[in-house]
């Protein structure tokens, strides 16, 4: 209790010092929370967008088809594999769909696009990305009916509207070529050029006859969760309870969209190293400070010596105003942040200036809107690394504290 004082009459005795010294750490906190936020809300929301694209955040999928997605690998009976999944906790959806190239025509045109099948009574707008793009016409209603919903980019090359019809031909299951008539339902506007162009969305169970995949075939079950970090440990639990399933293989969105975890893995280092350089130049601030406040007082540190305290109280004294200083930090970086961060996360900038409405990065399409959220852990990490960076930045200065001779400063004028 006695230290505390002692620190707290310390740090109030060079009273500027102390505020500028605080106010750099809360600076630290509002850029690490900055940084922090915006990639929390960033990575997850491309996370996201990439699973609604049709993989979800966990595929279960035929063995090998996720290497190579031919129409030949494929899952005949996926019942067992949805309700494993659905007895995850966590689990906000599971859908059985067929995923594969062809070529659709119409009249003299025609163009290589991604089909994606699904059974429209199961889809949902909010796991579907190209559903809830719907502009025109609608998502059709019967699964085993002759409905296709198309991109606005392919209705533009193939002169296609809702109501017209379209001819996709398909390698089957067999490697033998099949055609198949539909009739375009709807038109979707995602605002990703490729995915407007190159992708269409099918009924499954017309699929299935036309691949010759029977009742129930599918190439994979998507796993969608209501956060995208539980991907790891669902996937391991799903991993356990289909362990006899040799035909089956269970994968989180980082091996089906490659692409997007390595760019997402390049760009979180980045943050951090951005955000380590920031934590150095506050470091050497505090170290600074209390280098300085430790010069000034070496006489004073002397007689206390001379009195009775011993180098390691010395050393715990340096230490525990080094703690306050922090603790100080820490309550106006809160002033300082809770405003931005609250602005921030509730409305967000508009970028769209900037990069435009159809900006993509590692196959996904990117929210123009810059907002943040901030995980608990990150919140927590945040607290941790500035109580560590203070506590570290004072330990030379403690031991240099604890080494003063006082027989030599009490002499010094």
């Amino acid at each position: 209790m006695q230290l505390n004082i002692l620190a707290w009459r310390s740090l109030s005795r060079n009273r500027r010092r102390t505020l500028i010294t605080g106010f750099s750490i809360a600076f630290g906190i509002f850029l690490a929370v900055t940084f922090t936020g915006s990639g929390d809300y960033s990575y997850t929301s491309m996370i996201d967008t990439g699973a609604m694209m049709g993989q979800g955040h966990v595929s279960v999928a035929a063995a090998g088809y996720n290497a190579r997605p031919a129409l030949s690998r494929w899952l005949p009976d996926p019942g067992p594999a949805m309700e494993a999944a659905r007895g995850q906790a966590g689990v906000s959806g599971v859908y059985p769909r067929i995923m594969g190239q062809g070529m659709f025509a119409a009249g003299a045109r025609n163009v290589g696009a991604v089909f994606l099948a699904v059974d429209p009574a199961r889809e949902h707008a909010g796991h579907n990305f190209f559903v809830r793009s719907i502009v025109e016409g609608e998502l059709f209603a019967e699964g085993d009916g002759r409905g296709a919903v198309i991109g606005a980019g392919m209705a533009e090359k193939l002169n296609l509207r809702p109501g017209k019809k379209v001819i996709l031909t398909v390698t089957d299951r067999d490697g033998q070529l099949t055609s198949e008539l539909f009739r375009v339902s709807g038109i979707f506007r995602t605002g990703d050029r490729a995915a407007d162009s190159g992708f269409v969305l099918l009924p499954l169970d017309r699929v299935r006859r036309t691949l010759g995949y029977g009742s129930g075939g599918v190439t994979f079950v998507a796993v969608y969760l209501d956060d995208q970090r539980s991907a790891n440990g669902v996937a391991r639990e799903l991993t356990r309870g289909l362990v006899s399933r040799q035909d089956v293989e269970v994968l989180t969105w980082r091996e089906t969209q490659p692409d997007l975890s390595g760019l997402i893995a390049v760009d979180r280092l980045f943050n951090y190293l951005l955000q380590l350089l920031v934590g150095m130049i506050i470091a050497a601030g505090i170290l600074n400070t209390m280098l300085m406040s430790v010069l000034e007082r070496r006489r004073e540190l002397g007689i206390m010596m001379a009195l009775g305290m011993t180098p390691a109280q010395i050393v715990r004294l340096v230490l525990i105003e080094s703690f306050w200083l922090g603790c100080l930090g820490v309550a106006m970086g809160i002033v300082l942040t809770a405003p931005w961060f609250h602005y921030m996360s509730q409305t967000g900038i508009d970028l769209s200036r900037l990069i435009g409405e159809e900006y993509s990065a590692g196959g996904v399409l990117v929210d123009p809107v810059m907002k943040m959220r901030l995980y608990r852990e990150s919140g927590a990490a945040i607290l941790a690394a500035v109580f560590m960076l203070t506590l570290a930045a004072a330990v030379y200065p403690a031991f240099r504290a604890g080494g003063i001779m006082p027989v030599d400063v009490i002499k010094e004028k």
